[in-house]
């Protein structure tokens, strides 16, 4: 894959979802809820401030992380389905 976010975009590949519930009940494709977590694949280069330089990234490539659903836009590149979204977008960091 050879892609490069732009700026401040973050390019992440979203969790499977979970294929049974905790009590044990399959759940069908159609049921499944789409996770909010994912793993950073790519960084673009960071926001651009007014002095002219780019503020560091407060995430780095390979972080498992949650985010806000509503705030990325879905691709599909090499068949596999991404998403992209600003670093806003991004509330933790899981450990």
């Amino acid at each position: 894959m050879n892609v490069k976010p732009l700026g401040e975009k973050i390019l992440l590949k979203r969790l499977e979802a979970e294929g049974k519930t905790a009590g044990g009940i399959l759940l069908p494709e159609t049921a499944k809820e789409k996770p909010k977590q994912g793993t950073i694949i790519v960084l673009g280069d960071g926001k651009l401030l007014e002095n002219g330089e780019r503020a560091r990234f407060q995430v780095k490539n390979g972080d498992k992380v949650l985010f806000n659903s509503y705030g990325s836009t879905e691709v599909k590149i090499d068949g596999d389905e991404y998403l992209l979204m600003s670093e806003d977008d991004i509330l933790a960091v899981i450990d």
